[in-house]
């Protein structure tokens, strides 16, 4: 990199090198110019290809690893549904293929990419050589001027009013002026000269890090046992996680600057991140995002945030995203509402949110190209609208809605200790999902009946173990202390296909086209039959004189609850023997998200003492449709009548061998949603804490009996969906479902 030659050359014998070193018979570097990806130097194509072979973003693989900034690992490239062929390459020869993208400023400006003649996947050291070589690449071709550097960033930003909308995270209404939180840091250096002196960099800034973090908690304004304890708790955990400073000093040891180092690190972390489907465990990993932003900050001495400089006035804050130790730093007197690029409802700066009060809206990718620093924004979360720069009759509108949303949300806390009992009254449960130990706060706080759901997996996500039988049952041990008498269901760890650990792999399931229906959850756990051991034994011990309510997800057959129970049995068996307090009572669920799992009910039913309906995964495997894929997003309605009658068959089984069945997927949270499942003969939803009053509200206006007469005859009527029938149906008899 150092050699007095032009880019060019310096191009060419970079490929020669990395094709030498990792046996592969082709390297290729792409660099994106006037829009399209330009194959610039390669190493085993044919060389006639170089500057001819050109692709658009997302067109083919090198197109698609630009487009989304991600990795590509694949040991047959054909078979991959974007590969692309281009005759002059030669390229047909070679079946393995690796590439990642060339990142400068967030923004992909080129790939690069190995090819092998026999079909492998490539190894994560290899991938993570690659990385570090990108990283180094992005430097030498920024400054000799081969790629646009700022694409996309010359847009005029708009003056008129205009309206957007995103993820609604935090529901609420916000009015402020726009105040940037500060962009990522610009690494201009990526190659060390003194590697011990980078060492001794990190080394001081995670000092100075833990420091502010150790501060920024100690004086957190909700108190001791606000819903944000855990929250930060964890948030520290991540700050001494050593295998995260281990990662970053490996990366120093390659040649990499101080800074260089953590980008390099947070890349790969960013990656796998994509590869996780689940939202609660995905969205966790933004801690370590905000961790290495705050970490990158001090060691290359730009330490100035919108929130050291102060608000001036009332304010909605704009950024990429944000960890909930960079929110708690703002002055909570003036910031009145969050917009982020990113976002999602389960990561922790959004339950930090929840608990000031503060609005939020996520996913507005373009933002930065409509908001200028300083406008006056109206954000509606319940709606999905933020407006921009509002005309005077836009922003009157706003203020007299808003006086009309204060008095509801009075009207759902008034209701706190009143039963969901509908007008004829028939009592339903009303629970909460919850995933950490502060989230059981939101029993006392929304009125809840209990946790219908309690995902135990997030402790291992975050742990760089597998965590030990004590941690376990001290984790399960306090959210039964803090339930009080109120029922929490553990549902048993579902990890594996889209949320793989490290310390937890397995061959059979590496490289998984579709994980979501793999090799996870009680599937694995039956493999792994010690993991279910450990867990069964802590939260047995953790309900010693309590009842116990533990299910298993992804069940698709009665064998596999036949042996999840036999497991938890022996382990009882175990305990008793050594003299160890039980459960006064174990109670046996199972989660019903495999539709095969409906048509031999008569075989399972009699072993369980309650089911749950996962809505989410179940919908999606009906309809063979992924609920994130937005040209399939008209098939996902939960009020199909393909839906309706398959759950109204689970409630009659159900019903004949007297199982409690209850629903704990997002369905059960939606007003109209949860009525019609009211209407099938549900009597327990498990739902987000924010949903428990506007569908509390909704039951107390309800007539059960008559929805009961009016579901069955949409069940036979032929409508694609009964959702018209029923908005029109609770109009005409006055139920809220607003």
């Amino acid at each position: 990199m150092a050699a007095r030659t032009n880019a060019q050359a310096k191009l060419n014998k970079v490929v020669e090198i990395i094709g030498e070193e990792l046996t592969s018979e082709v390297c290729s570097i792409y660099l994106l110019r006037e829009g399209l990806l330009e194959l610039f130097a390669t190493q085993g194509l044919k060389q006639e290809a170089v500057h001819v072979t050109k692709l658009a973003l997302g067109e083919g693989l090198v197109g698609t690893i630009a487009q989304n900034v991600e990795t590509l690992n694949l040991d047959e490239a054909a078979a991959h549904p974007d590969y692309a062929y281009r005759p002059e390459t030669g390229e047909e020869l070679f079946h393995s293929f690796a590439g990642v993208p060339i990142v400068r400023r967030e923004k992909a400006v080129g790939v690069l990419a190995v090819q092998h003649v026999e079909p492998r996947p490539y190894q994560e050291v290899e991938i993570e050589a690659l990385q570090t070589v990108a990283m180094v690449l992005a430097e030498l071709i920024a400054n000799a001027g081969l790629i646009d550097l700022n694409p996309g960033e010359e847009r005029r930003l708009d003056t008129g009013t205009g309206v957007v909308q995103g993820l609604q995270l935090v529901m609420g209404m916000a009015r402020g002026h726009a105040v940037f939180h500060q962009p990522r840091v610009v690494i201009e250096h990526t190659v060390a000269e003194d590697i011990e002196e980078e060492r001794q960099r990190v080394i001081s800034a995670f000092s100075k890090m833990r420091e502010q973090i150790e501060r920024m908690t100690g004086s957190a304004e909700f108190g001791v046992d606000g819903e944000h304890k855990e929250v930060l708790e964890t948030y520290k955990m991540f700050a001494y996680d050593e295998g995260w400073a281990r990662r970053i000093n490996e990366a120093i040891d390659s040649g990499l600057t101080a800074e260089a180092a953590i980008e390099r690190v947070q890349q790969r972390t960013r990656m796998r991140m994509r590869q996780i489907d689940d939202p609660l465990l995905r969205d966790r990993m933004h801690d370590l995002e905000d961790l290495a932003n705050r970490l990158l900050r001090i060691v290359s001495g730009q330490l100035g945030t919108a929130a050291s400089m102060g608000l001036r006035q009332d304010t909605i804050l704009i950024a990429r995203n944000l960890g909930p130790a960079e929110l708690l730093e703002y002055d909570r007197r003036r910031l009145k509402g969050v917009i982020l690029e990113e976002g999602s409802p389960t990561a922790h700066v959004i339950i930090v949110a929840r608990a000031m009060g503060i609005p939020v809206m996520g996913r507005m990718r373009d933002v930065r190209h409509q908001v200028n620093d300083g406008d006056l924004i109206l954000m509606d979360v319940t709606e999905n609208r933020v407006v921009v720069r509002p005309s005077a009759p836009m922003d009157e509108a706003f203020d007299a809605k808003l006086s009309l949303t204060q008095k509801k949300r009075a009207a759902y806390a008034a209701m706190r200790d009143l039963p969901a009992v509908t007008r004829d009254g028939v009592r339903i449960e009303l629970m909460v999902n919850a995933g950490l130990r502060d989230d059981v706060a939101a029993i006392d706080v929304t009125g809840a009946d209990g946790i219908g759901l309690f995902r135990t997996e997030f402790q291992f996500l975050v742990s760089a173990t597998l965590p030990q039988r004590e941690r376990q049952q001290r984790l399960y041990r306090d959210v039964l202390d803090a339930a009080g008498n109120k029922p929490v269901i553990f549902r048993t760890v579902d990890i594996g296909g889209d949320k793989a650990l490290p310390y937890l792999r397995s061959e059979d399931s590496d490289g998984e086209e579709n994980p979501a229906m793999g090799w996870r959850g009680l599937r694995l756990a039956l493999e792994r039959d010690g993991l279910m051991k450990v867990q069964a034994r802590a939260l047995l011990d953790a309900a010693a004189g309590k009842t116990l309510n533990v299910m298993f997800p992804l069940i698709s057959e009665p064998w596999e609850m036949e042996l999840a129970r036999k497991i938890f049995d022996e382990q009882r068996d175990l305990l008793v023997a050594q003299k160890h307090k039980q459960p006064n009572a174990i109670k046996y669920g199972a989660m019903l998200e495999v539709p095969a799992l409906a048509e031999v009910l008569d075989q399972l039913l009699p072993m369980l003492d309650f089911l749950s309906i996962g809505t989410n995964d179940l919908t999606q495997f009906l309809f063979a449709a992924d609920r994130a894929h937005p040209k399939l997003s008209e098939r996902y309605d939960w009020l199909s009548i393909a839906i309706m009658r398959f759950l109204n068959r689970i409630v009659l089984a159900c019903r004949e061998h007297k199982v409690p069945v209850g629903v704990c997927g997002e369905m059960g949270g939606r007003t109209i949603d949860a009525m019609a499942l009211l209407g099938l003969g549900f009597r327990r939803l498990s739902i987000t804490p924010a949903a428990i009053g506007p569908v509390k509200s909704m039951i107390r206006s309800l007539e059960l009996a008559p929805l009961e007469t009016e579901m069955q005859g949409l069940l036979t009527s032929g409508v694609r969906t009964v959702r018209p029938a029923l908005l029109q149906w609770a109009a005409d008899k006055g139920v809220e479902v607003g």
